[in-house]
């Protein structure tokens, strides 16, 4: 049976850019063409270079630089921020070629892109190159001034790179939101791999993002990724999210405090996400920092993440309810990481959490609040966010404990400001409850999947000792606490010891009533028992008389001897 030819696998040259090589499934397509489509500040030059770096440094696969642009000095150094060490490739690992012409060169027939051609293969047969980057060919292409010329120019250099087998990177200066109306927009069909790259404000925030368009031979991840030009390059969001199968666990870790663990019928899951959400004051980064604090004294590592708070600051809050993280600070088993959310967007925050993770590689994680991302770019960049980072902290069994502050009263709790309640495993919700001219914290959880947990509201006390929770008092259905909780627990109390006095005052008079009565009946005992003894001597003592008298007659009638007088007489006496 004739199954057909199996198409060999597209090879790849990886980048190392990380999040590009997970979307296209290995890299860029090997001894082929990429192009890289990007408006101005979208990271195009970066993007190529660092394909350039990470192919010499770390495959040892030596390139080199075309710029028709920007300088090779400046390229270089303005690279040299990202630690790259390029100095030190270059020439063996790197080459870069300084190409920008005059338009009067071009124009005058001076210029043959052949000529050029020729002269970047015996370099790169020289020095054994496997990548070559074209940095804004467009610059090129616009010298000719002719749309003829310039598409035959451009697929001579495409020629060019099959025949050379070269890993072949180009570079064009194109918004990408009119891609199509642009002069080059015939560049993606020629291609083998298109990767688009934008740089644009959403609710006046900064953000880049990247998108591959095509890639000839290979699947790849469609959708748009979030792009961050940090301190080491070009990295891509690539968290994927297609299929949700984690490992999750039974065990339960403390929350550190020991009556919500009996709410919660022993703690969080191992691994599972929490979210803590209430308005300003009402505890939120305690119970945070108690979750925190109770992971490190079972010698497990975490990473605490605070927005718009400097942790210096969150340490000495803490520290007023006994909370003390700075021992553990000093000895490496907690990381605190503090950020202002405006001053990037909400992905770059993720990107720099995952780097966090990476790095520190924690058991428990607190972010506080999640909902600050919102600034970072709006809601639904937060909620994406979100979900990306609770899928990050499952995929590593994390239990992540998030905050969330909610604004403009209690109603509607159901739906926090970033919408993530619904992803949450556990979700336990602090209110206010002002009466008697106090304000007071409440503890209810709305929710805990896959165990079983109170639905009693508690009161949240914080004292120098510590957290705890405490019963409300309930009275003709209105709660009561603080103060009010604590009169009305005091004048039960005195209440239950005056009913408790009373009953004790009963029990000793009845115990004194019931002593009299034994003693009465023990004397009347006595009297019924020296009764008794005296009835029996006295008829002793008749039967005594009896006989005596009897015997008495006896001996009389014997005194005198007369049968005939004795039977009279005897008869007489039985008469």
């Amino acid at each position: 049976m004739d199954t057909g030819d199996v198409p060999a696998r597209i090879a790849k040259a990886p980048t190392h850019i990380i999040g590009f090589d997970e979307i296209t499934n290995g890299g860029i397509p090997r001894g082929r063409t990429t192009l890289v489509i990007g408006g101005p500040g979208s990271g195009k030059t970066i993007f190529a270079l660092q394909t350039l770096v990470n192919g010499a440094s770390n495959l040892g696969e030596p390139g080199i630089f075309v710029a028709f642009e920007e300088r090779s000095k400046s390229i270089i150094a303005n690279a040299s921020t990202f630690g790259w060490n390029i100095p030190d490739l270059v020439d063996k690992k790197l080459f870069f070629l300084d190409a920008r012409m005059d338009h009067d060169v071009v124009a005058s027939g001076n210029f043959d892109i052949l000529g050029l051609l020729t002269s970047i293969k015996a370099k790169a047969d020289e020095m054994g190159a496997k990548r070559i980057v074209f940095d804004s060919i467009d610059v090129l292409l616009n010298l000719f001034n002719d749309p003829l010329i310039e598409r035959k120019e451009l697929y001579r250099i495409y020629d060019w790179f099959c025949q050379t087998g070269l890993t072949g990177l180009l570079t064009v200066r194109i918004e990408v939101d009119s891609l199509v109306d642009q002069r080059y927009g015939f560049l993606q069909f020629m291609a083998d791999c298109v990767v688009l790259l934008h740089h644009r404000l959403v609710d006046r925030m900064s953000t880049r993002g990247l998108r591959v368009l095509k890639y000839r031979g290979s699947s790849f991840a469609e959708n748009e990724s979030p792009l961050v030009i940090g301190p080491r390059g070009i990295e891509i969001s690539c968290i994927r999210m297609s299929e949700i199968e984690y490992q999750v666990s039974t065990e339960r870790v403390s929350t550190g405090i020991v009556r919500l663990d009996s709410m919660l019928n022993g703690g969080y899951f191992r691994g599972s996400s929490v979210l803590v959400t209430g308005m300003p004051g009402t505890a939120k980064s305690t119970l945070c920092g108690s979750f925190i604090n109770e992971s490190i004294r079972r010698g497990e590592s975490a990473l605490y993440v605070s927005f718009d708070e400097s942790s210096n600051e969150m340490v000495r809050n803490l520290s007023s309810v006994n909370i003390c993280l700075e021992p553990y600070i000093r000895s490496g088993l907690l990381r605190m990481y503090s950020a202002r959310t405006e001053s990037r967007s909400a992905e770059e925050h993720l990107m720099n959490m995952r780097r966090l993770i990476e790095e520190h590689r924690p058991k428990c994680m607190v972010v506080d609040p999640l909902s600050a991302l919102v600034k970072s770019g709006g809601q639904a960049s937060a909620l994406a966010v979100s979900q990306k980072l609770i899928h990050l902290a499952k995929t590593r069994g994390i239990t992540l404990v998030c905050s969330s502050l909610l604004s403009g009263g209690e109603t509607g709790i159901e739906n926090s400001e970033i919408k993530v309640s619904t992803i949450a495993d556990t979700w336990i919700h602090l209110s206010y409850v002002v009466q008697g001219g106090e304000r007071n914290r409440a503890l209810t959880i709305v929710k805990s999947r896959g165990m079983e947990h109170s639905n009693q509201v508690r009161e949240l006390i914080l004292t120098d000792n510590g957290v705890t929770l405490t019963d409300v008092y309930t009275a003709g259905g209105e709660v009561l606490m603080g103060s009010l909780r604590w009169e009305k627990e005091e004048s039960e109390k005195r209440e239950n010891s005056r009913i408790k006095a009373q009953i004790e005052q009963k029990q000793r008079d009845l115990e004194l009533a019931e002593a009299e009565i034994i003693s009465t009946i023990d004397g009347l005992s006595k009297d019924l028992e020296n009764n008794r003894v005296e009835r029996i001597r006295l008829a002793e003592e008749e039967r005594e008389r009896n006989a005596s008298l009897i015997k008495r007659r006896t001996e009389l009638q014997e005194l005198r001897s007369a049968d005939s007088n004795s039977k009279s007489n005897k008869e007489g006496t039985e008469d």
